[in-house]
């Protein structure tokens, strides 16, 4: 079984930045549509960005003009760059992914922003 691994959460303060990055635990299929969702406590599962084969992007209005997603094709990685951070940005955010074969998900993992 593939799992898609996140790593770069952690404890910033309100303003500061962190970099999340996902990879694959193996080799498999290039991925052609990658993203990264967030869940915080009570709340419902949301979608912060994509990044789709021909390079468009999109983004949730709340993390417009301070999120960033990129991708490394050559190593099927993607990466969120989170600038500007906010106590409302506060969950577990996970990565997601897409090839051929299925789509896959990521365990998670948690990033806090305090005030």
């Amino acid at each position: 079984q593939v799992q898609l691994v996140e790593s770069g959460g952690g404890l910033v303060q309100t303003g500061g930045s962190l970099r999340l990055s996902c990879a694959p635990s193996r080799s498999i299929s290039s991925f052609y549509h990658l993203g990264w969702a967030r869940q915080a406590p009570g709340k419902q599962q949301e979608v912060v960005a994509s990044s789709h084969t021909d390079g468009t992007t999109d983004y949730t209005n709340s993390v417009k003009d301070r999120f960033t997603i990129s991708r490394d094709n050559a190593k099927n990685t993607v990466y969120l760059q989170m600038n500007n951070l906010k106590p409302e940005d506060t969950a577990v955010y996970y990565c997601f992914a897409a090839n051929v074969w299925g789509d896959y998900w990521g365990q998670g993992t948690q990033v806090t922003v305090s005030s």
